[in-house]
């Protein structure tokens, strides 16, 4: 029986950082590039030796760590007011979630078998806040090992969505923390099929008498995790062999415009997906993974599902950014899959506490130098002086003993990349997926030297290849590096949307291809680059078309930028812009703008701050520096501002889940402030686009 180290492949011990990607001979066609594939290690399919190709498959070989070995773990709540969890991680065994899955999987199987929820064998899991979520991942195992499909979903899609998908995938039970259970009862109305509602957390006796009878009175039972389990344990089954074709899952995209769409994801796609991803993974044999994303994304169930295959500890943050990092302290952990945002936050923490006035701010860019040119030299990250110098507080942040960071979900800048990296002294790498391919496409190498601002080469269970987007002058015969939009191949893409054979048309075509819509650059390296959005352009009134992405990720690459939604209209010849500030800066500018001391803790002043003209011409003045050294175009630019404290949030649905910029809804949010911009007329030349 093979070994869970042997799903772990180790980073070649001499990497070919010159030749990342081969092209497949005689695949190159007129107005497109050859087929790339990984260059290390071919193509991963489910013929190949050793593949995994199903789910239920890599937890049995997790399990091989053994049913007394730590696996689960999560910080208790042990007080509600105020709101305190313990200073310790509390961890359940491989046994333990076996005998749990179990349970759960085998209810579920004898309600369907009995018609308690109908033919159906679709259910909805992952409806809550981030408490819980031991729970979360244990129902998922238990689809896995019965052969039933999960239907993901975020807790803050909306209750239009909500609905939505109930309906659309036909959902007759729903998983659910305690707080949107009263959310589901009300939409029963709108979603007929609904039988069961499950609290993953338990009831107050009196939350229970009063949802159990408001439940009733629509027509859905409503249980605790606890009952469903005792019913398993009285009723026990031998788990359902999955297939490697069978549905594991639809994956609803959290669309930022229409309703959402539903990727149907397969044992097969989902579990080749998660073993290439072991490829090149340098985590030792008893690592521990922090867990903080949504597991109804993507990116977070493929990252845990790998974590899962190679037998590591998965520790779970207790649902409060806020405490993110004490979690990450008290965990101590060795891997940790992040977002930008997240990143960008640590970057401008550590940076905004170094680099000081005087004898330590000297040391902490001499630290930053030196580490900085062994990186871009020869890929190193540690260096036994500066670290214990310098960089040991940033270390200790986040646990003291990380060793790999991934970054997915949306761009990052190469140079907070390159710092983090230094500053850490772990490697981190880039990947590039969607939902419809399993979070799964493009991967940078570990210790790259110059790899930061790539998505690195393909997977090995993906081609890559691209397609000229004439409309934009992105062609196959750019120089010096082809570019085009991304099209991504393999055992981990879609076939098809659920119920959607529109959009199905326009994302896969009739050779398997996925159209990303995302515009891709191939360098001398053989690494992919993420340039451009086919999706989000509009024209301008002069005629000139503009990437709102595009642009949104250059200005945000300031450490000024906490975050930035760009607004343009058809009718006007400029881009506007409204500008979150990161508070440090912002109270630095604002300062030496208005000549009076403004402190980050006054939150006043800086109210005060963000109606300030000066002071917005201090703003766009940096922005604008930010551009010009990105090279946009003067169309590009922005010319005004609107600087708000207010964050966009996925409460206040201007973030879609998987945080990118609801557009419509930012714009309804700021439709005031935007459009009386608008009505200021043109923005003069002479005053860097405010009019004052």
């Amino acid at each position: 029986m093979p070994l869970v180290k042997d799903y772990v492949v180790p980073p070649p011990s001499n990497p070919p950082f010159h030749k990342q990607s081969v092209e497949v001979p005689g695949t190159r066609k007129p107005g497109q590039t050859g087929h790339y594939r990984n260059a290390v290690w071919g193509l991963l399919t489910s013929q190949t030796p050793g593949a995994i190709v199903t789910l239920d498959r890599i937890f049995e070989i997790g399990f091989k760590a053994g049913k007394d070995t730590d696996f689960l773990g999560h910080r208790p709540l042990i007080s509600t007011n105020p709101v305190k969890f313990a200073n310790r991680y509390v961890w359940q065994t491989w046994g333990q979630v076996d005998e749990r899955r179990r349970f759960i999987g085998s209810a579920l199987s004898l309600m369907f078998s009995t018609g308690e929820l109908g033919g159906e064998s679709l259910r909805l899991w992952g409806f809550g806040r981030r408490i819980g979520l031991v729970k979360w991942q244990i129902i998922d195992f238990a689809l896995h090992a019965y052969s039933k499909v999960g239907v993901s979903l975020y807790d803050t899609l909306g209750k239009d969505s909500v609905e939505y998908i109930i309906d659309h995938a036909h959902l007759s039970i729903v998983f659910s923390t305690p707080d949107h259970l009263p959310t589901l009862l009300k939409a029963k109305p709108k979603t007929p099929m609904l039988k069961i509602i499950v609290s993953i957390d338990a009831l107050t006796p009196e939350s229970k008498a009063i949802l159990t009878q408001w439940g009733q009175a629509v027509g859905v039972k409503v249980m605790e995790l606890s009952e469903v389990e005792a019913l398993g344990k009285a009723n026990l089954m031998e788990p359902i062999r999955a297939k490697p074709e069978q549905l594991a899952s639809i994956c609803y995209t959290s669309g930022t415009t229409s309703n959402p769409k539903g990727a149907l994801l397969t044992h097969e796609m989902l579990a080749l997906s998660t073993q290439s991803n072991l490829y090149g993974l340098p985590l030792p044999d008893d690592a521990i993974v922090l867990s903080y994303l949504p597991l109804a994304h993507i990116y977070e169930r493929i990252a845990e599902l790998a974590c899962v295959l190679c037998g590591a500890r998965i520790g779970y943050f207790t649902g409060d950014p806020l405490r993110l990092l004490e979690d990450a302290q008290i965990l101590k952990p060795h891997f940790m899959p992040s977002v930008p945002r997240v990143l960008n936050r640590i970057y401008q923490a550590a940076n905004t506490a170094g680099n000081v006035p005087g004898l330590r701010g000297a040391i902490f860019r001499r630290a930053v130098q030196a580490k900085m040119e062994a990186l871009r030299s020869t890929g190193a990250v540690t260096n036994a002086l500066w670290d214990r110098l310098v960089f040991r507080r940033i270390q200790a942040v986040l646990g003291g003993r990380i060793l790999l960071v991934s970054s997915g979900s949306a761009p990052i800048h190469n140079e907070v990349l390159d710092f983090l990296k230094i500053a850490l002294a772990c490697d981190i790498v880039e990947g590039y997926g969607m939902t419809e391919t399993c979070a799964t496409g493009s991967k940078s190498f570990v210790g790259d030297p110059t790899g930061s601002g790539t998505v690195g080469p393909p997977q090995v269970v993906n081609e890559l290849k691209m397609v000229d987007v004439p409309a934009m002058n992105y062609t196959s015969n750019d120089q010096p590096h082809p570019r085009g939009e991304l099209c991504v191949r393999g055992a981990n893409c879609i076939t098809a949307y659920y119920k959607d054979e529109k959009n199905t048309r326009e994302t896969v075509d009739e050779e398997g291809w996925l159209h990303t819509g995302d515009v891709a650059e191939l360098d001398s390296q053989g690494r992919f680059k993420i340039v451009d959005r086919v999706k989000n352009i509009m024209k301008l009134a002069q005629g000139e078309y503009v990437a709102l992405e595009k642009i949104e990720n250059t200005y945000s690459s300031s450490p000024l930028v906490s975050q930035l939604y760009v607004h343009g209209d058809g009718l006007q010849s400029y881009l506007l812009a409204v500008v979150v500030p990161d508070p440090v800066q912002f109270a630095v500018i604002a300062t030496s703008a208005m000549g009076t001391k403004v402190s980050v803790e006054d939150a006043s002043a800086l109210g005060a701050a963000c109606r300030d003209e000066k002071v917005k011409e201090a703003v766009l003045g940096v922005l604008n520096g930010e551009a010009k050294r990105a090279g946009l175009k003067g169309f590009e630019s922005i010319k005004r501002i609107h600087i708000t404290l207010e964050p966009f949030t996925i409460e206040n649905n201007t973030l879609t889940p998987t945080l990118k910029i609801r557009r419509k809804d930012a714009y309804n949010m700021y439709k005031t402030e935007l459009d009386g911009l608008y009505a200021l007329g043109e923005p003069s030349s002479g005053n860097g686009g405010i009019k004052l």
